[in-house]
Formats: C-alpha cells, structure tokens, sequence
C-alpha cells in the first residue's frame, strides 16, 4: 500500500468518530464553504473524502472540467431538456376539453387549429383551457409521472 491510500485509510477511521456538527466544521475546513442543509451524515463524509483524496491524487482534469463548464452553460437546471413532438404533417391530434371536441392539423410548419395557425401546442392549448398547458402533454404527446397526472391530463380534480 502506498503512504497516501494509508493516510486516506486513516482519515475514513477518524472520520467515523466524529459528530455531525464536528464533520459539518471539517467540511467547512476543506470545501471553505458551509456544506448543504440537511445533508445526511453519510453524503458530509464523502465530500469531505473526495476532498481529502483530490489533495494528494488531484482533482478532475481540466479536459473533464471544460465539459462540465460547458454542460452547465448549456443547461437550464430547472428546465427539463425540451421532448421533439414527432407527429408527421397531416396528423390530427383531437383532444375534448370541458365537453368541446378540438381538433388539431399537423403541418410542416406548425399547427392549425379553429381555421388559425400557431407556431406551438402550448398556444393552442392556452388559448383552449385559458391556462398555461404544455402542448404536448394537453394533447397526450407526452404524459405526467406520478400520481396525479390522471386528474391533470383528464382536466378534472380526482377526489
């Protein structure tokens, strides 16, 4: 075994002793930041084992650093990544909404709907439910997770 896998073996057995709150002051030590709220005991130890093996091992390479840089710059955490709609030109998407039958005409270029064009889905159903909707989702392209997607997709309550 080499010295620094023996010092980093050492640490993990110190580690295991400390108290929350002594960790918590260990993660401030090495991160020089306060670590997340309500982060679990066992997630505290790793960050600070990372950090404690990135001293003498090193950190990530900068090719690895450049792309996560750049994953970041192009991405909206809170945005899920945008779904293509693949429906073909011609398509018609019929939904009923509050007793209304609407029907939808796919073209190349957008959609049609009561003799109008729009460019989105998320228009048209705008302009039907008189709410933000994702078009795709209102017109069953795609479909919620989770328990209450049956109420939302259905445009009624579940009771």
């Amino acid at each position: 075994m080499s010295k620094v896998s023996i010092d980093i073996a050492a640490e993990l057995a110190r580690l295991a002793d400390l108290t929350i709150f002594e960790l918590r002051a260990e993660w401030r030590r090495l991160h020089r930041a306060q670590p997340p709220m309500r982060l679990s005991r066992d997630l505290l130890m790793r960050g600070i084992t990372y950090k404690l093996q990135e001293r003498p091992l090193g950190g990530l390479s900068k090719a690895t650093l450049r792309k996560l840089a750049s994953l970041k710059a192009n991405t909206d955490v809170n945005k899920p990544p945008p779904v293509p709609v693949s429906v073909k030109p011609g398509t018609r998407l019929v939904r009923e909404w509050r007793g209304v039958t609407h029907c939808v005409l796919v073209h190349a270029d957008g959609f049609e709907w009561s003799g109008e064009r729009y460019g989105s889905l998320t228009l048209i159903a705008e302009k039907i439910t008189g709410a933000h909707w994702s078009g795709p989702r209102f017109f069953g392209l795609r479909r919620l997770t989770g328990a209450s997607s049956k109420g939302a997709e259905s445009g009624r309550a579940e009771i």
